[in-house]
C-alpha cells in the first residue's frame, strides 16, 4: 500500500510540477501579463481562502491594488517587480515567477524569525570525526548520544547506505536527527527516512487536489500513511532538531516523525510550505511556479505555516558566546533522562 501511494505521489509531483500551462487568453502586454497573473493564481492556488481566514488576504483586492501601477509603457523590470510584490501578498515561499531578469522569492516566512542555527557552533559538535554517507553527516557523542545532520532531501538517501549509519549508531542510547536549514527536496526521501522510525503502519497526512477554478474546488481528503520500512528500523527515542528554514518536504518529515510515539521536536516551528507545487506560464513566456495541493496532518489541520515543536526553544545569546548549541543541549537532556 505504501508503495502505491509513494508512486501515487511520485506521479502528481512528476506531472504538476514540471508541467506547464501556456495562458493565451490574454495580449502580451503588460496589463495582459498582469491580469493572466492574477487569474492563474486566483483559480489555481490552493490557500486564498486559509490565507483569507489567517491573515485577511483579499485577492482581489490585491488585484485593484496592484492594477493601479500597471501602465502600458512601463518596462520589463518595472512590471517583474510589481508582479513579484503581488506574488508576496500569497506569504508563501513555494510561490515564485521566474524570466531572464530573476526569480521572485518570499523569504519573510524565516526572515523575522531567530536562526537557531550556526554552521560555526555545529563544527564543534562534530569536530573532524565524523561520517558522512548519502549525504548524511553522522557521530557518536561522547555521552554515546547519536547524531545525523540531514541537509537536504534534494538527493535520495541509498537505503543500504542509511541501514550502515542506523547501524553503526544501534548502541547509543538515543538519536538526534537535525533538519535545522534542510529546505526540502523529493517528498519521497523524506518519507523513506521516517519510515525507519515507526514498527507499524501510522497515518501521518492528507492531501487534496484542485479540481476546479473556485477557491473551494478541492478533490476529497486522500489519506497518506508511512509503513514501517523492510530494512533497519530504529527503536530508541528520536529528538528531531528544527528552526524556521526546515521547509517544504521537511516540513512533511517532520508532520510525518511528530505522528510516532518515540519521536519529540525540538527547537523552534518550522517553516511549512505544506502546498505541492504546479507550473504556469504567462503571454511574456514568464513562468509562474505556485501552490496547487494543500496537505493536512492526520488530523486535517493546515500545516502551510509549520508545524509547532514539542519542546520549544531558542539558541541562547549566552550559548552561542560559549559555543554552544541551545537545541543540541536540549535534546541530550531529554534523551539522557
Amino acid at each position: 500500500m505504501m508503495k502505491k501511494i509513494i508512486l501515487y505521489i511520485i506521479a502528481f509531483i512528476s506531472i504538476f510540477s514540471t508541467s506547464c500551462v501556456k495562458e493565451d487568453e490574454f495580449d502580451n502586454t503588460p496589463e495582459g501579463n498582469f491580469e493572466a497573473l492574477w487569474k492563474i493564481i486566483d483559480e489555481r492556488y490552493c490557500f486564498l481562502d486559509y490565507k483569507q481566514q489567517e491573515y485577511g488576504l483579499d485577492w482581489n483586492a490585491v488585484h485593484e491594488k496592484y492594477k493601479k501601477r500597471i501602465s502600458s509603457s512601463m518596462t520589463s523590470k518595472a512590471l517583474f517587480e510589481v508582479l513579484g510584490d503581488m506574488l508576496g501578498e500569497l506569504h508563501d515561499g513555494h510561490v515564485n515567477l521566474y524570466c531572464s531578469l530573476g526569480t521572485s522569492r518570499y523569504w519573510k516566512w524565516f526572515e523575522d524569525y531567530p536562526k537557531n542555527f550556526n554552521d560555526s557552533i555545529q563544527r564543534n559538535y562534530l569536530g573532524t570525526n565524523y561520517g558522512i554517507s548519502s549525504g548524511l553527516k553522522y557521530k557518536i557523542f561522547e555521552n554515546n548520544i547519536g547524531y545525523i545532520y540531514v541537509e537536504s532531501f534534494s538527493n535520495a538517501i541509498g537505503s543500504g547506505n542509511l541501514s550502515e549509519v542506523l547501524n553503526e549508531l544501534s548502541l547509543c542510547n538515543g538519536l538526534i536527527i537535525d533538519v535545522r536549514n534542510n529546505g526540502g527536496g523529493d517528498l519521497t526521501t523524506a518519507q523513506d527516512l521516517a519510515a525507519r522510525f515507526t514498527n507499524k503502519k501510522v497515518l501521518t497526512s492528507y492531501i487534496c487536489h484542485k479540481n476546479g477554478t473556485g477557491h473551494k474546488d478541492f478533490s476529497s481528503p486522500i489519506a497518506i500513511y508511512i509503513e514501517p520500512s523492510n530494512h533497519i528500523r530504529w527503536q530508541k527515542k528520536v529528538a528531531v532538531l528544527t528552526n524556521r528554514s526546515s521547509y517544504s518536504a521537511t516540513n512533511d518529515f517532520v508532520n510525518n516523525m511528530s505522528f510516532f510515539p518515540n519521536v519529540t521536536i525540538i527547537g523552534d516551528k518550522t517553516g511549512g510550505g505544506s502546498g505541492l507545487p504546479f507550473s504556469s506560464e504567462l503571454p511574456n513566456g514568464w513562468s509562474v511556479r505556485f501552490s496547487s495541493s494543500p496537505m493536512f496532518d492526520a488530523n486535517m489541520n493546515q500545516i502551510e505555516f509549520g508545524i509547532s515543536p514539542d519542546i520549544k526553544i531558542n539558541m541562547s545569546a549566552a550559548d552561542i558566546l560559549k559555543g554552544k548549541d541551545t537545541i543540541i543541549e536540549s535534546a541530550f537532556k531529554y534523551l539522557v533522562q
